[in-house]
């Protein structure tokens, strides 16, 4: 039996060969294919490319607004000097800005400028020109600064209107965030009509409000609505981190439009007059205990007298009597001086006001035709 076994043993085919060569052919496939994937030096080749097609009709839209755009706004570095602890420091600042027109005149924030000693603006084609200061209104954070470059490499911006704005309509962000040049970003109109503090502590009405990014080097670039026009200039933003939380506030064009022109003109604004003078704010607040600005006198045949108001009156007994008291003009509040200021300032000389004021404990209101002022608020 051992004998018949073994020879039936030694009959049987050997497949162990052929095992290994099964093995050998597997593993040579597999091998072969890694090398392919790394390629002839050992690394990753690159993917086949997958073609995108063209773009979108919104995607145009904004790649064409961009390149329409840019080459208006600016890049403004300033010096401004600090006392250190043994001597004054240069302290460098970085802002935004918009070429006005083809002479030079270039648009930004007051606060971007508010305490330098000298600036530098870079134009889209990476030119600098150095900038003299040209006029500010401080109360609504514009100012104007000039160069002397070239008129082919000024490219004024499209000014349009923000009297005709609504809630949800596309905008358009260009500035130098963070000192990184011509940043477009995009949003939407959140809110109109929104109030913010100026530099100076008065109030800007009207102010536009966005969600589209606005961080700290915007400041003086444009808001541009779908049409790539001027709707506002990018001002503040209000964050805890002082950096985009998706509300951002521009002063509306309508505004810059208004006073621009002066600036240029006269170096400050010409506010227009009630036609009145007024008692110093702090006897008025101080000492009377009033909000608002007190009439002192109404010029003869001025608005103010046309309109029946009253300043302050010597009474038969000797004593005076208190003027009426300004408290709103179109409804904006008035409680100083420098707010009546502030506030007219939007307005045009022979432009028509609501004005709120009291007598004798009485509201009351009446209208008053403004009329040019000598003097320029700076």
């Amino acid at each position: 039996m051992r004998l018949d076994e073994n020879r039936h043993l030694q009959r049987r085919p050997n497949r162990m060969p052929f095992l290994f060569l099964v093995l050998g052919l597997v593993g040579g496939w597999l091998l072969a294919n890694a090398y392919a994937q790394l390629g002839t030096q050992g690394k990753p080749m690159a993917r086949p490319i997958t073609p995108r097609g063209g773009f979108t009709d919104t995607e145009l839209a904004d790649i064409n607004l961009f390149q329409e755009t840019h080459e208006s706004i600016v890049y403004i570095r300033s010096i401004a000097l600090q006392r250190g602890m043994f001597s004054m420091e240069e302290v460098e600042g970085t802002g935004s800005g918009f070429v006005w027109d083809t002479e030079g005149h270039i648009v930004t924030n007051y606060h971007v400028i508010k305490d330098a000693t000298s600036a530098d603006i870079v134009l889209a084609d990476g030119s600098t020109w150095e900038a003299r200061f040209v006029g500010a209104a401080r109360d609504k954070d514009l100012a104007v600064l000039k160069i002397d470059a070239p008129a082919n490499l000024l490219k004024p911006i499209t000014i349009g209107t923000s009297d005709d704005l609504v809630e949800g309509q596309t905008v358009y962000a260009i500035g130098n965030p963070f000192g990184l040049d011509h940043s477009l970003t995009k949003g939407i109109i959140s809110a109109l009509d929104r109030t913010m503090t100026s530099v100076t502590g008065q109030t800007i009405y009207g102010v536009i409000q966005t969600d589209a990014a606005i961080n700290p080097g915007n400041s003086g670039g444009t808001l541009l609505d779908s049409a790539g026009r001027l709707i506002g200039v990018n001002t503040a933003i209000k964050s805890a981190t002082r950096s985009s939380a998706g509300i951002g506030f521009a002063v509306p064009v309508d505004t810059v439009n208004h006073l621009v022109p002066q600036l240029i003109t006269y170096g400050g604004v010409v506010v227009p007059e009630l036609g009145a003078t007024y008692i110093d704010d702090r006897i008025t607040r101080g000492q009377l205990r009033r909000a608002g600005v007190m009439v002192e006198s109404v010029t003869p045949g001025g608005g103010a007298e046309e309109a029946g108001l009253i300043g302050v009156r010597r009474l038969r007994n000797g004593r005076y009597s208190i003027g009426d008291i300004i408290t709103a003009i179109d409804g904006k509040p008035i409680t100083k001086r420098r707010d009546l200021e502030a506030t007219l300032a939007d307005y045009a000389p022979g432009a028509e006001v609501q004005v709120t004021f009291i007598r004798d404990d009485e509201l009351r209101t009446t209208s008053i035709v403004l009329e040019r002022s000598q003097a320029v608020s700076q």
